[in-house]
């Protein structure tokens, strides 16, 4: 493809050197440069794709795209190479990467999710209610890539980067793929990931404290307008008006078409009669003309938000109630109140919860139903917000009965700072706590103090398979690791069963000398 017609659709370029110069790939990564490339360098947080210049130009790159400010002199591009420069080059390798692959969002039905929470859940939901309508359907999120039950892969982050994400919709087109649903993170807004995608509904969940910290969101207020970007690329969108920024949505975007749900203010599609268990919620609905009783198999009030979300788009799409309250039924989500089955009958749960209000949340949901002890077994993540530790130190230690603090993904960070300063907060509390720094201990003494009326929430990871220490991920999949603890309890009861039995024979037999 010729470079000019990678670079429709942005404004402003400066351009030295021949337009018509054609272009085989692009790349951010001067390494994966090869013979007639485009290299486009973005200015990272830890690292200047600029200094990298002469490597792509080695291997083989034949225009490379740098972004205004940078020194001209200093790179030395030779004569032969054209130089495109742009006002952001991450907005410059969104675009090019779009019309690189034909703008391949605009063959299909594009669904994008931002929220604080329940994008992730809310996702699945809505892929399992097209599903069951007979679609095709493209998943991208936090936990991994799907095309209807198929995983592509998983995922390093909530939304791609926007060239990858390119070559992941132009997979789907060829795949055939009808509706693509997907994560669309604050920091993916921020950061140009997911401009040139043609939205067709836009959906926003809800908006708490979250992801403040240097190489995110500097404030609330960024954080929040990052997020409403998405309602800038799209008008037919879709926002819970039990929210407090979620409600304003309408108003701030008149022009849109933009219909709310709700269990408690007046919305569009409104849940009501809510009934919340240990193992499903149960809620009526109006679905198209008809009021309907809805029952998801995943605990908690947040779900019943998160499955008005899906209603709403299957409204837009004209999906049966049938259909809607078979998908919902039976969707379940990896790493979202999960529950661990195993061999002892503990009820162990694996939840995401990373944030203060998602604690609270999950702590609190699991509170009302579970008839004795509610153990909490958690850390938080290093090279993150570092205000919400001992906001979430405070929220265990006066919901649960009893806190297990560990480690999280502690990255760069030593464990024992991050704990640290979870302790700050845990102790202005009565809560009873215990500090193991090493999470597969720490799940461990949990197991070894819990029974069967209690509950073990492990809060933090969820889907992840992996703990990430300074710069490396490890393999560490919990629902794995209970697996193990408890058959290495269960071995050790045994054995002391055996112990006992023989020792009870060698009495008998003593006796019997006797």
């Amino acid at each position: 493809m010729e470079l000019k017609r990678l670079l429709v659709g942005l404004e402003g370029l400066k351009v030295k050197g021949d337009l018509n110069v054609e272009i085989k790939g692009i790349e951010r990564d001067s390494k994966e440069i090869k013979e007639g490339y485009l290299f486009v360098a973005i200015k990272g947080f830890t690292v200047d794709g600029h200094n990298f210049i002469q490597d792509a130009i080695q291997n083989g790159a034949v225009a490379i795209m740098i972004e205004e400010g940078c020194n001209l002199k200093e790179i030395k591009v030779p004569e032969n190479i054209t130089i495109v420069m742009a006002k952001n080059t991450r907005e410059g390798l969104a675009i090019a990467s779009a019309n690189f692959y034909d703008n391949p969002s605009s063959k299909f039905k594009l669904i994008g999710v931002t929220g604080t929470k329940g994008k992730t859940t809310t996702t699945f939901m809505i892929k399992e209610v097209l599903q069951k309508a007979g679609k095709k359907v493209g998943l991208i999120g936090t936990i991994a890539t799907y095309i209807n039950d198929k995983k592509i892969k998983d995922s390093d982050r909530t939304t791609p980067e926007s060239l990858e994400l390119q070559q992941i919709f132009d997979n789907m087109v060829k795949e055939g793929v009808e509706v693509v649903v997907m994560e669309v993170s604050s920091q993916s807004l921020k950061l140009h990931r997911v401009d040139g995608c043609n939205f067709d509904i836009v959906l926003f969940t809800n908006f708490s404290e979250d992801h403040i910290s240097p190489n995110e969101h500097p404030d609330m207020q960024d954080y929040l307008q990052s997020k409403l970007k998405l309602f800038q690329m799209c008008k037919t969108g879709i926002a819970n008006a039990d929210d407090l920024q979620g409600a304003k949505i309408p108003r701030l975007f008149p022009e849109n078409n933009i219909i709310t749900y709700a269990i408690d203010n007046f919305a569009n599609v409104m849940a009501k009669d809510v009934t919340v268990t240990n193992h499903y919620v149960d809620f009526r609905v109006k679905i198209t003309d008809r009021n309907e009783r809805v029952r998801v198999g995943i605990p908690g009030r947040f779900s019943v938000y998160n499955s008005l979300a899906a209603i709403c788009v299957a409204q837009k799409f004209g999906i049966s109630s049938e259909k809607v309250q078979e998908a919902l039924a039976e969707v379940r989500v990896p790493g979202r109140s999960e529950m661990v089955d195993n061999d002892l009958e503990i009820p162990i749960m694996i939840d995401y919860a990373h944030s203060p209000e998602s604690l609270e949340n999950i702590l609190q949901a699991v509170k009302t139903y579970t008839r004795e002890k509610v153990i909490s077994v958690f850390g938080c993540g290093g090279d993150r917000d570092t205000r919400k530790r001992a906001i979430m130190g405070e929220i265990s230690g006066k919901i649960a009965d009893f806190t297990i603090i560990t480690s999280d993904n502690p990255r760069t960070e030593e464990p024992e700072k991050i704990i640290e300063q979870i302790e700050e907060g845990i102790k202005k509390t009565k809560g009873k706590y215990k500090i193991v720094v090493d999470r597969k201990k720490a799940i461990e003494e949990a197991i070894r103090m819990a029974n069967k009326k209690d509950i073990i929430v492990l809060a933090g990871k969820g889907h992840e398979p992996y703990q990430e220490i300074n710069g490396k991920k490890y393999p560490f999949d919990e629902r794995i690791i209970v697996k193990e603890i408890i058959s290495k309890i269960k071995k050790e009861g045994n054995n002391t069963s055996k112990k006992n039995n023989k020792n009870s024979k060698d009495n008998k037999s003593n006796k019997a000398q006797d």
